[in-house]
């Protein structure tokens, strides 16, 4: 409280007193009392009960009007002598500080960043083409093995014999054939000194004919006896990895049906299928070498457990046509795998190179997303914060390509996002230029 409130304060405290006793003089006149048995005065007036009463009641609200004055005058008093108790206007807290910077410019290669799947290259399932018991199994299940390693080993002894049974039968058909052709040469002579007749030479040139037409029919049940004790023997069609065995020793196998008797896959090389959009699609033919029915484009691969791209092939199918129901092409990547490191059905990450342009690029956390998408938050000149939608691409790095909704000149909150709300103002720490990726970082 100040000095020039004073005259005020002692107007207020005047007023309360004048209304306190004029009010119970108003009370007094509207209420006379009738005469009754008083006191007398020193000059011999005389005053009776109700005008005693009166004054009594008279006393006792001056006392009260007094007391109140009092409190009233007390409480001014503290609030002029202490007038720190005052209570301060509170000022508002200053803008939050959060660090600012500009996006990074350079250049950068574009790429198409897919998914696809590992599947071998050949697979082929073992299977028991003659009828015997199994015999032999000469591989540990899951191992690699090489291109006509014995496998598998089924009862040789009956195709043995058939096979000599064949022999045989060639060895007999050649005897007949060997005494025809020499009684078809004797009677020839014979008939031309005109010792024969011409039917015994027919008959002679019909035996020597039949002996040779049976000599090649046992020539042909030779090989297919050979063939057949082949077949006892099951050998790996190329270099790969082969499955667990799904017939134990023992069993009767290829008697009835045709039995599986394990798995073969080649995966060295390996394929990767993907599927790709039709707007990838013609970037891929605008910004590449890439033509349908031309292989020779790069393309690379990595798995889960690996960082980056680590495998490098080549392209080399494409489908002939596009689904209609989804818009998509599916097409594949060959890959070199010559320790077995990446097997089939693995989910892979596909990364294929464009041409280079210019970019810009900002930190990957001062990225926010919500319901209306990717935005960043970008600082005018009155220091007041927008939000900026912008469209992402790939990663370079820990930093994220920005491709539409923002220009080289933008000031962008790369530190304190949290501490940034749209349209309120903040006290901007501005950064140096960023640092520049590790492209060698780039997923």
């Amino acid at each position: 409280m100040e000095t020039k409130d004073m005259p005020v304060i002692a107007s207020c405290i005047r007023g309360l007193c004048l209304n306190g006793t004029g009010a119970a003089a108003n009370r007094r006149r509207r209420r006379p009392g009738r005469p009754r048995s008083g006191s007398a005065h020193a000059d011999g007036s005389f005053d009776g009960p109700a005008k005693m009463a009166r004054r009594r009641r008279l006393d006792r609200e001056g006392r009260q009007i007094r007391s109140t004055a009092a409190w009233v005058i007390s409480c001014l008093l503290l609030a002029l002598f202490f007038p720190s108790c005052k209570e301060k206007p509170r000022q508002p807290p200053p803008p939050p500080a959060v660090t600012v910077a500009q996006p990074v410019e350079r250049r950068v290669a574009d790429r198409l960043d897919l998914t696809g799947n590992t599947q071998a290259v050949m697979t082929v399932q073992l299977r028991a083409r003659v009828a015997g018991y199994l015999e032999k199994v000469l591989f540990h299940d899951g191992q690699f093995v090489k291109k006509d390693q014995l496998l598998f080993l089924l009862q040789q002894n009956t195709y043995q014999d058939a096979l000599k049974q064949a022999e045989a039968a060639i060895s007999l058909q050649k005897a007949q054939l060997e005494y025809a052709e020499a009684q078809f040469v004797r009677y020839s002579e014979l008939f031309n000194r005109k010792a024969a007749a011409q039917s015994d030479v027919d008959n002679w040139r019909y035996q020597r004919d039949s002996a040779r037409a049976n000599l090649e029919s046992a020539q042909a049940s030779r090989d297919l006896a050979a063939l057949n004790l082949g077949y006892t023997e099951v050998r790996a069609p190329f270099d790969g990895r082969i499955d667990r065995r799904l017939v134990d020793p023992g069993n009767l196998v290829g008697s009835s049906e045709v039995t599986v008797l394990a798995s073969v896959n080649q995966t060295n090389p390996i394929y990767v299928y993907f599927t790709i959009s039709d707007s990838d699609l013609a970037r891929l033919t605008a910004e590449s070498r890439w033509r349908p029915g031309k292989g020779g484009t790069l393309v690379s691969m990595g798995v889960l457990n690996e960082k980056g791209y680590p495998h490098e092939g080549v392209l080399d199918f494409a489908s002939i046509s596009l689904t209609s129901t989804t818009g998509t092409l599916q097409m594949r990547g060959v890959f070199q795998n010559p320790d077995g490191t990446v097997m089939p059905g693995l989910y892979a990450r596909l990364r294929v190179p464009l041409a280079e342009k210019n970019a810009l690029l900002v930190p990957q956390e001062a990225l926010s997303y919500d319901q209306q998408g990717v935005f960043l938050l970008v600082i005018n000149a009155q220091n007041t914060v927008e939000r900026r939608s912008v469209k992402i691409g790939f990663l370079v790095g820990h930093m994220r390509v920005i491709e539409e909704g923002l220009t080289p000149k933008d000031w962008v909150v790369v530190a304190g996002v949290q501490k940034a709300i749209p349209g309120h103002q903040v006290t901007p720490e501005r950064r140096g230029p960023l640092p520049s990726p590790q492209t060698g970082e780039a997923r």
